[in-house]
């Protein structure tokens, strides 16, 4: 296991380096798409992720979405918003490899132990107080959003369609930027819950992984996100 965490590893040194991309165009990305590197060194969550849960997170889940939904999708210049708005007509393969793409892309962007990052900025900590009450319910609602998930998902912090902060959860690879899930609404943060993304580390304590999350939110990215979302339209 550590010779594999160790070719991993030298693997993130080959990749193109994603540099800190706005939420604009993380949606914008178009085909043929690729694996960026992490943002961070793969060890940089611990205690609270693991770096052979990263490394094989990243390596081998998330790079499998990218080929799969290459060699499915077999066209150029097709942006992740062309797919998620006809997600509905799409294949199995294409939605469920274009959001784990997405989903990945994204939820590697709003992770951090920067303390500098770990701290939620004021704006967004009162606007998440007045629509839930406060700052302790809201990550109540969302560890609760996430454990009554059946299965594996992804439970999110979206800017709805309305304007307003709500929390949402969607099953598999799916995401709130498809045109046919339950809730639509402008991603700002979201946490993986497949088991891939906790168990070496958690096993089925599911919860515990939930609570820890909050330890490696990267809440200066979110804050950054949750201002652009203001601006982002969906189509109808």
């Amino acid at each position: 296991m550590k010779l594999l965490s160790l070719v991993l590893g030298f693997s993130l040194l080959l990749l193109p380096h994603l540099s800190h991309a706005s939420l604009q165009s993380l949606i914008d990305l178009k085909s043929p798409f690729e694996l960026s590197s992490l943002p961070y060194p793969a060890n940089s969550l611990e205690p609270f992720i693991d770096s052979e849960t990263m490394l094989i997170h990243h390596d081998l889940h998330h790079q499998g979405y990218v080929k799969a939904l290459n060699e499915n999708l077999k066209k150029k210049g097709v942006s992740m918003m062309d797919i998620f708005n006809s997600a509905s007509q799409k294949s199995e393969k294409v939605r469920n490899n274009a959001g784990g793409h997405w989903n990945h892309t994204f939820f590697w962007d709003i992770l951090s132990r920067d303390e500098s990052s770990n701290t939620m900025p004021k704006s967004l900590e009162k606007e998440i107080a007045e629509t839930f009450g406060s700052v302790k319910k809201f990550k109540t609602d969302f560890e609760a959003k996430g454990k009554e998930l059946f299965g594996s998902g992804w439970v999110w912090l979206i800017r709805n369609t309305k304007g307003r902060l709500e929390i949402t959860a969607t099953p598999n690879q799916d995401n709130p930027l498809m045109n046919d899930v339950l809730v639509r609404g402008i991603p700002i943060l979201g946490a993986d819950i497949w088991e891939h993304a906790y168990y070496l580390k958690y096993r089925n304590e599911r919860v515990k992984y939930l609570s820890n999350f909050w330890n490696v939110v990267n809440w200066k990215r979110v804050n950054e996100y949750s201002e652009e979302s203001r601006d982002i339209k969906l189509k109808q």
